[in-house]
């Protein structure tokens, strides 16, 4: 079978303190008897659904913070003022700062090692924050699941990029993506349902929420040691000629990658188009936290009990979802990204200004939460998926996506304190917020489409190939 070459390979002569170490992708030598789609079927089970798993149970147990804050952890703990804003914010300091260097330590240590350690530390932390007896105690718990979490979301999407070629990786990026879906519906029907178990064995109903979460997360970082698949050329589930298959088929040999230099660093962010990716990503963030830890907040301003509070944050998430999954299919297909992203940011305004002009009327008032929820949640994973498969070779993905995912979670501090309590029940600033963020995202995103059509250019002038993009639009 003839492979495709890819439309991605490193561009070797723009890196050259780098390029002089890399090896060029591997190709395959004659024709191969693998069966194509019978081999990415494999993949596709062997990789995706546990970091699916992984990400769902990490976001849960991240943003489970939300439902504990409409049950009695102020009461219980005696927060005052903005102080449970703070403890949300502080969870994003270490993960913020340790995303680059947690990337490089999981090519270093191997993905199934990273990950798994990773989200079992997760768990852990988790399951302390469950008996924490004061304010001092949940920032404490909080600062270290920010540590534990800091490698999860850019690694897996890291792993994720060196399996698959780039017209057939937005399906993929999305599934994993949708974990975080997953867990905000999820979330909202288990918080409602342990609600109920206010008292039991003498604890309160928000302490069942980390200690049941924490106790599943710590089951599924054991078994992320034995399920986490490694890059292609470790994959010992593979045959020889099929993980030399698969790097020819997408282009990238990073088992031939020498460790990132901190020349290279500098190479990376010396280009502004890689910059630009981190704040697209920061303006889709702000939004999505705001909804991920301020929906049961918003909704119960509507005039819902605790349990139908939880109950109503499902439907929006359901929403997002399906236009995530419609997006994604669409994308790969057209292969194209900017006009989905852009749509997404489009709606999110719309959304956004329902809730800032709308003071009475349920529908209309939840119909903007829905189409906030759809419109970030659909951007974010194709954001994700253009900035890193538009990245050659090891150095450029492993910077360029903790890059992304960090500095873009800075957004975190904005969102967690969008939404104060004495801005309820309307919260104008944090809807405003919010809006200023998504125009300038919209923005960004239109400039990063603008450089790409001028590399594209510039490649197909300089290689005399019409139909070779170099970089997706």
């Amino acid at each position: 079978m003839e492979v495709e070459k890819p439309s991605h390979s490193p561009d070797i002569t723009s890196r050259a303190s780098a390029s002089s170490a890399e090896k060029a992708p591997a190709t395959l030598q004659g024709p191969s008897t693998i069966d194509e789609k019978a081999l990415l079927r494999k993949i596709d089970i062997r990789v995706i659904p546990i970091l699916f798993i992984i990400y769902l149970a990490a976001f849960l147990d991240r943003v489970n913070i939300a439902n504990a804050l409409t049950l009695r952890l102020p009461k219980d703990l005696h927060l005052k003022g903005n102080e449970s804003n703070v403890a949300l914010t502080i969870f994003f300091v270490p993960y913020v700062l340790f995303e680059v260097p947690s990337n490089i330590l999981m090519k270093r240590f191997k993905p199934h090692v990273w990950l798994s350690g990773c989200i079992l530390a997760f768990g852990i932390v988790m399951l302390c924050q469950g008996f924490v007896q004061s304010y001092s105690g949940l920032l404490a718990t909080r600062f270290f699941l920010g540590l534990a979490e800091a490698g999860v979301f850019p690694g897996c999407f890291y792993l994720i990029s060196f399996w698959y070629k780039r017209e057939e990786s937005q399906r993929r990026f999305t599934v994993f993506w949708s974990s975080v879906l997953f867990a905000s519906m999820f979330g909202g029907l288990l918080a409602s349902a342990i609600a109920n178990m206010q008292g039991v064995r003498g604890y309160s109903s928000w302490r069942w929420i980390f200690i049941l979460e924490g106790i599943a997360t710590i089951i599924i970082g054991i078994g992320a040691y034995f399920l986490v698949a490694d890059f292609p050329a470790d994959a010992s589930w593979l045959s020889a000629e099929e993980k030399e298959f698969v790097i020819a088929r997408t282009g990238t040999d990073e088992g031939a990658a020498p460790p990132i230099t901190v020349r290279q660093i500098v190479s990376f962010f010396g280009n502004v188009k890689n910059i630009i990716g981190g704040f697209m990503y920061f303006a889709v963030i702000v939004p999505i936290y705001s909804y991920s830890y301020f929906a049961p907040t918003i909704v119960k301003t509507l005039g819902y009990s605790t349990v139908e509070t939880q109950l109503h944050t499902v439907p929006p998430a359901a929403a997002a979802l399906a236009l995530c999954l419609l997006s994604a299919y669409l994308s790969d297909r057209l292969r194209l990204r900017f006009p989905f992203i852009f749509f997404g940011f489009l709606l999110t305004i719309v959304g956004l200004a329902i809730l800032l002009t709308t003071h009475g009327g349920f529908h209309l008032r939840y119909l903007g939460i829905c189409f906030v929820a759809m419109g970030c949640f659909s951007a974010g994973p194709i954001i994700v998926c253009w900035y890193v498969m538009n990245l050659n070779g090891h150095m450029e993905r492993s910077i360029g996506s903790a890059w992304m995912i960090g500095f873009g979670n800075t957004g975190g501090f904005v969102a967690t304190f969008c939404f104060l309590a004495k801005d309820a029940p309307f919260y104008h600033i944090g809807y405003s917020i919010c809006m200023g963020a998504t125009c300038i995202g919209a923005l960004a995103v239109v400039l990063y489409a603008g450089l790409v059509i001028l590399e594209n250019n510039a490649a197909r002038k300089r290689d005399g190939k019409e139909h070779a993009n170099k970089m997706y639009l």
